[in-house]
């Protein structure tokens, strides 16, 4: 039996990290009543798919993502899936006749020019958006500064590009969800009683050769990243939770202390992760990733110490100054 999971592949995405995040979630999580959870930073939902199927006390959902044409996938997702299941077999059937990849790489090719044309139907434009997912380069999405999609060709023999059974079962899980297309501060307005918010924007580069968030035309610099601190520590005095996912920067340069300094109010924790977007396979592996959140007791600390909950602790709110 099918489950639900992402609809599409995106760099970044959670699933292998879903046991090791859902260990750092408050201790008491299950026991939360009627739950607001909320990602400003939606990208391919791994993690959102796992929360509604795992905790039935999240009764209302809220996602945000500054890509329009992924928003609109959750929404055509949500709303016309077998529309959407339609039209992707009838391109799926289409692109597997295609017997050479020469002819293949053309089909992509139109089909990315006129995506990139931006004048389609929201249904048009998400069958085209999975087609380009499923067939482009590593399954990234990249644009350009003019919000063009520019990967190329990515020459899979025999590529899924429709599965009914997941965008079926994802549209269920997300009849309960609202979905937002804005800058990641608009979702505050939507936390009320005992929210949750998990927040995975795209991650401070490990060098200046590994930049792989360009997946909107806005950049998400470190200017970018010391606003989030601060939107954290509004979600915080509001008497909110939250954990944040990043790379972890001291992990490959011990010196790279801006996340430690960044979020020193807060508990870190770091997690083992594997990179596989590089091009180069020589450079793919195990990489640490921090975890960040605002309460002290996490399922993990909780079993570790027989179910013996402690108290919150309570956070310093101050940040070095030449940070902030």
């Amino acid at each position: 039996m099918a489950i639900a999971k992402p609809f599409i592949k995106w760099v970044g995405g959670k699933s292998q990290l879903i046991d090791q995040l859902d260990a750092q979630l408050p201790a008491d999580f299950s026991r939360w009543k009627n739950v607001t959870y909320i990602e400003p930073f939606v990208g391919g939902g791994a993690m959102l798919f796992y929360m509604l199927q795992r905790y039935p006390n999240i009764k209302h959902a809220v996602i945000n993502d500054i890509n329009s044409d992924l928003t609109t996938c959750y929404q055509v997702v949500r709303d016309n899936p077998e529309e959407l299941i339609d039209l992707l077999r009838e391109m799926e059937t289409a692109y597997l006749s295609l017997e050479t990849e020469e002819e293949r790489k053309e089909f992509y090719i139109a089909v990315r020019a006129r995506y990139n044309e931006k004048n389609l139907n929201p249904i048009e434009n998400t069958t085209k958006f999975f087609f380009l997912n499923r067939t482009c380069f590593n399954g990234l999405y990249r644009v350009n500064k003019k919000g063009l999609f520019n990967v190329p060709f990515g020459k899979y023999a025999n590529p899924t590009i429709c599965n009914p059974d997941i965008i079926r079962k994802d549209s269920i899980l997300l009849q309960r969800v609202e979905i937002l297309n804005d800058d990641f501060e608009i979702t505050f307005d939507h936390a009320h009683g005992n929210t949750l918010f998990y927040l995975d924007p795209p991650y401070r580069p490990l060098s200046d050769t590994s930049n792989f968030n360009d997946y909107a035309k806005e950049a998400f610099n470190d200017d970018a990243q010391i606003r989030l601190k601060r939107y954290c520590d509004r979600i915080d005095n509001a008497g909110y939770k939250f954990m944040l996912s990043n790379s972890d920067c001291k992990g490959k340069n011990e010196d790279d202390n801006f996340f430690d300094v960044l979020y020193r109010a807060y508990k870190i924790e770091r997690v083992w992760a594997s990179r596989s977007i590089n091009s180069n396979p020589a450079k793919r592996g195990k990489l640490t990733e921090i975890l960040v959140h605002n309460y002290f007791s996490t399922k993990a600390n909780a079993y570790a110490d027989n179910f013996i909950l402690e108290p919150e602790c309570v956070a310093e709110r101050d940040v070095t100054e030449n940070m902030i």
